[in-house]
């Protein structure tokens, strides 16, 4: 068994010697969209994922939103679904607090059967993603910030919780941005999810009644590496979700879930330190707040940001969040301490200066958003790629769409892009072309109700 090997399987024994109860295991693989696709295992099969692997169909990394296979490509139905081995990611075993007998949780990661990574597992795409800045010596700190909505439990139509007019039944009006009332109306909520994410080494910090009825953000601590910032943004999903059922409620990451209301994001806060620690971003002095390196970067995310639009917005929903108005970037704009720009660097002391790239939505697949990251700060520190001009703090911005926001124009964008096959891999490039095209032409095929209202009878 190799050291990697060895150190799994000494994870697993101390944690049964922690949780001896500990009856049913639950192998998880995100597939294209982020989404936890995977299987259960009982006791007597715990070991497989911690050892040699265990076997697993290599098309679940590649499923669209319904879980179906695509057919326009050879992976998962005309090449037989082959098993991949999938073998459990080292630190991400954790108990399931919300399970009704004593289970645990790990992450998979996906190799081939020739024991090579498999090239479509997202977590294989960051980190081939990542490698160039590490040989560059430098390595990235992220954090994760999402937004979502908790639901109502019953009704015809998906209803955001409110907060209720005291003493009545009726309805709170109004968005109540950091409304501490609406915070303590979910406290069973809350305090259930921070012992869940305890419970699970999710780094949760602030909670924040966002801009809408109804919607919330935990904030999640910096690490430094991108790959277990990913996992972090999955596993707390994953974990509102759960916990939100078991308070009689639903919750959502759905881009944008109500029309005349705020959308939900992805913002991703990204820094690079050299090998002795040191902030790259950071400047020399007061009058020089940030580097060269930093300039740079933006740089090379505002020249890759239209290419990687398919990415940062993956589902047909996702384009209903792009309006003016509501704090989601229509261009690739950057500058200081403004939530207008798509790229925000935040108030902070040097040793924390940082990017927090905002155009992404809450429906991306963390490993995938970061690598498109990795690549555009990659590619503009290299090329050493001109940001443009700065917009100063407090500038009332002429929103203009400048980015691909509708569907099909991403994908053209993102099929024509010359850099992210670079860092994705162009194998994997080709493959999340055609395999998000087919299910934008799916969507395109169905006859909604709004048809219906639209067409029935005017046309």
């Amino acid at each position: 068994m190799s050291k990697q090997g060895n150190r799994r399987s000494d994870e697993l024994q101390k944690f049964l010697e922690r949780h001896p109860d500990t009856q049913l295991l639950e192998l998880l693989q995100p597939d294209m969209l982020g989404i936890l696709r995977g299987k259960r295992v009982v006791r007597d099969e715990f070991s497989k994922p911690f050892a040699g692997g265990v076997n697993f169909c290599s098309a679940t990394v590649l499923l669209d939103a319904k879980g179906q296979t695509f057919e326009r490509i050879d992976n998962g139905g005309r090449d037989g679904d082959p098993d991949a081995i999938s073998t459990a990611v080292p630190g991400s075993l954790a108990r399931v607090p919300w399970a009704q007998v004593p289970t645990a949780q790990v992450l998979l990661a996906m190799a081939s059967a020739n024991g090579e990574p498999f090239f479509a597992d997202p977590r294989e795409v960051l980190r081939n993603a990542a490698r160039p800045l590490q040989d560059m010596g430098l390595t990235a700190v992220a954090a994760t910030e999402l937004e979502f909505y908790l639901l109502e439990p019953d009704g015809d139509r998906p209803t955001p919780k409110v907060g209720r007019v005291p003493g009545t039944h009726r309805a709170q009006d109004g968005v109540q941005y950091g409304s501490m009332d609406d915070v303590e109306g979910v406290d069973p909520f809350l305090a259930e999810l921070y012992a869940v994410c305890a419970a699970q080494n999710i780094p949760a910090g602030a909670t924040l009644k966002e801009f809408a009825p109804g919607q919330f953000e935990v904030n999640l601590h910096h690490v430094a590496s991108a790959e277990l910032a990913c996992d972090h943004a999955v596993l707390l999903k994953r974990a509102v979700k759960a916990v939100a059922r078991r308070h009689g409620l639903g919750a959502s990451f759905m881009a944008k879930p109500f029309a005349d209301s705020a959308g939900c994001s992805l913002h991703v806060h990204v820094s690079l330190v050299d090998k002795a620690g040191r902030n790259v971003f950071a400047g020399s002095s007061p009058k020089e707040p940030f580097s060269d390196t930093l300039r740079y970067a933006i740089g090379g995310l505002a020249a890759t940001m239209a290419e990687s639009m398919a990415i940062f917005a993956p589902t047909a929903n996702s384009y209903r969040r792009y309006r003016p108005g509501l704090f989601v970037p229509l261009q690739p704009n950057w500058g200081v301490n403004h939530r207008g720009l798509a790229l925000r660097i935040p108030l902070s002391a040097p040793e924390d200066t940082r990017i927090e790239h905002r155009p992404g939505g809450a429906d991306g697949n963390p490993y995938l958003v970061m690598a498109a990251i990795l690549a555009g700060i990659h590619h503009g520190i290299m090329n050493c790629c001109d940001p443009g001009p700065m917009v100063a703090p407090g500038t009332v911005i002429e929103e203009k769409a400048v980015l691909p926001l509708r569907w099909e124009a991403a994908l053209d964008a993102f099929e024509k892009g010359k850099v992210l096959p670079q860092y994705l891999g162009k194998r994997y490039h080709d493959l999340y072309a055609v395999c998000r095209r087919e299910e934008c032409d799916r969507i395109h095929a169905e006859v909604t109700d709004r048809d219906y209202e639209w067409y029935l009878r005017a046309v």
